[in-house]
């Protein structure tokens, strides 16, 4: 398995039916993700692209296997919904949404200390391991399976390394974005001391 996520990932989206994750998880799931369940409060018992939505975090766990989360709520929202997931114990959740208050993100920091879980974000553009699955919004025109890992804090310079790459045969085992605010879950090290023991990278 590729660090954090692989093909057998199964993924909850937070914001499933607002304009942006909508249009995000349609992308994800043509990129052959895993998306077992979507969350938006108040949209409980709809269905987006066939994935069941439910009011809360803990209702979709409640009734599926959660590895991952993927945030698409509104800036205001996202400390909530950041909660939701650790309190639910998903294990990985990718914070997409940018301009997060800085204040939100050193509590969202602080919540996931001491907690068996990681986060990447917030404002990043998720992850991807090619061919398998997607978290985010990294192009899959960009990205082809290899063993080479991209880890960047630029969304821009993410999409544009691996596609470099892979403009010379050089395919990728991850792509990683940590996320371009102040204060983000994964430090750049914490993912290279995990690469490290990666029999895929």
């Amino acid at each position: 398995m590729a660090i954090f996520v692989d093909k057998d990932t199964n993924v909850l989206v937070q914001g499933i039916t607002g304009k942006f994750g909508a249009l995000q998880t349609k992308l994800m799931l043509d990129c052959g993700t895993k998306i077992v369940a979507g969350v938006t409060p108040g949209k409980g018992g709809q269905t987006q692209f066939d994935v069941p939505v439910y009011d809360s975090v803990q209702q979709a766990v409640n009734k599926h296997r959660v590895d991952a989360s993927v945030i698409y709520v509104p800036a205001p929202f996202v400390q909530d919904a950041a909660f939701e997931a650790m309190d639910a114990e998903i294990k990985f959740t990718v914070i997409i949404t940018d301009w997060v208050p800085l204040h939100s993100e050193m509590k969202i920091k602080a919540y996931a200390k001491g907690r068996d879980t990681r986060y990447i974000g917030p404002n990043t553009p998720g992850i991807m391991v090619p061919a398998q699955t997607s978290l985010g919004m990294i192009s899959p025109s960009a990205v082809m399976p290899g063993s080479v890992a991209v880890i960047s804090r630029s969304g821009t310079l993410t999409d544009e390394v691996a596609s470099q790459l892979s403009e010379q045969g050089i395919g990728q085992s991850v792509v990683i974005g940590l996320g371009g605010d102040p204060i983000i879950g994964s430090r750049m090290i914490d993912i290279l001391k995990l690469l490290k023991e990666d029999g895929q990278t």
